[in-house]
């Protein structure tokens, strides 16, 4: 086989991957990415039309900057591409008062001089009637999140890396990797042997096949999606409803106002999520998981309780603290990945592929990227 030379491989062309592609080939680097399945697929962690951006962050406040630097990148990234990418529609964090999750998320506003409101129930479902709020629950408004148009994400970042000359190849997973003597890398495929420069890692709930020291940091789970028929659509148009996070005693989902989709869509129950070999090929949710979030519906939002239109599953990867790992290969300098984003990394791609590129060119970056270290698990 002949071998081909590029500056910098991507392993894994979704949410991160395709952000990296772009903003090395932006860079004037000669970038080559690798997908294992088509560009879009629905086999990993980003399908499903949308995902939720909130700068105001209960996950830690350390999360701000990088997501707001991310909210920037999504705009500018669909003005480059002709596409609209980011929907600002309010977000709103909705737990039982004293639970935890909406104190957090105001401290991450008070961190960082998020504009923001308190509210109470009542006050939510006055101004969003969709809601059926328990006794006792509050919500933190911020007005400037919203949702990614997560599909056209990955097909914007890869057209403008193609534009400045990355060579992205579909249905061609990486096989293996090696280190050179000369602190390049050699990458093996079922078509070929590339050797680059630096090589980024970003195969999803793959990657410990690429990085083994993450074999036993991290797992992977399916959750559920769905899309419902609604009863009173006016209520849940973009504009008029916003996305959420709920914390109720049936589990914490998530979900968005009407886009492209005639149904509702809802998420979860995020620590519903049931473990799965990421190699095996059917993603149908379980019924346990559909039947949570049917419940949460018609107890929650009962005018978007109907029948489902759509059910589908998503896969990725999560770490034992629930925050990301972005790295160095430990031994090889010229090889950093991100992974185990933990069912929270979408909104934050933009960026991390930024990241990614920075790490791979100068070896730095402009954010403190300690808490996301592997080496924080061995301490």
């Amino acid at each position: 086989m002949s071998q081909h030379s590029y500056d910098v491989i991507v392993a894994g062309v979704g949410a991160m991957g395709s952000a990296a592609c772009w903003h090395l080939a932006q860079r004037g680097l000669k970038v080559l990415g690798l997908e294992r399945f088509d560009l879009g697929h629905a086999m990993g962690s980003s399908h499903g039309l949308t995902r939720i951006i909130r700068l105001a962050y209960f996950e830690g406040s350390h999360y701000v900057p990088i997501v707001r630097r991310a909210h920037e990148l999504w705009a500018e990234t669909g003005r480059q591409a002709g596409l609209k990418l980011l929907h600002v529609t309010g977000s709103l964090d909705l737990a039982p008062k004293g639970g935890g999750p909406v104190e957090s998320s105001l401290q991450s506003c008070l961190d960082h001089g998020l504009t923001h409101e308190m509210l109470e129930g009542a006050e939510v479902m006055r101004r969003f009637p969709g809601f059926q709020l328990p006794a006792g629950h509050i919500g933190l408004w911020q007005p400037d999140g919203g949702f990614v148009a997560s599909e056209k994400a990955i097909y914007a970042h890869v057209g403008l890396a193609q534009s400045r000359g990355a060579d992205i190849r579909t249905n061609e997973p990486l096989l293996d990797w090696t280190p050179t003597a000369q602190g390049g890398v050699v990458v093996r495929t079922e078509r070929g042997t590339y050797s680059a420069g630096r090589l980024v890692i970003t195969s999803g709930g793959w990657i410990a096949d690429a990085v083994p020291a993450l074999a036993q940091r991290v797992n992977t789970v399916k959750q559920a999606i769905g899309w419902f028929t609604t009863r009173r659509p006016e209520l849940f148009r973009e504009g008029a409803f916003p996305v959420f996070i709920l914390s109720v005693e049936e589990g914490n989902f998530y979900g968005f106002p009407l886009y492209e989709h005639p149904g509702f869509k809802l998420g979860g129950p995020h620590f519903g999520r049931e473990p799965m070999d990421p190699r095996e090929p059917d993603r149908t949710p379980s019924e346990n998981q559909v039947a949570r979030i049917r419940e949460c519906l018609a107890r929650y939002i009962p005018d978007a309780a109907g029948e489902p239109l759509t059910i589908k599953g998503c896969v990725y990867t999560v770490s034992p603290d629930e925050d990301f790992i972005i790295d160095t290969v430990p031994g090889v300098p010229q090889a950093v990945f991100a992974s185990a984003c933990s069912g929270h990394g979408f909104k934050f791609a933009s960026a991390i592929g930024e990241i990614l590129a920075d790490l791979s060119t100068s070896g730095q970056s402009p954010f403190d990227l300690t808490p996301f270290s592997l080496s924080r698990f061995a301490a």
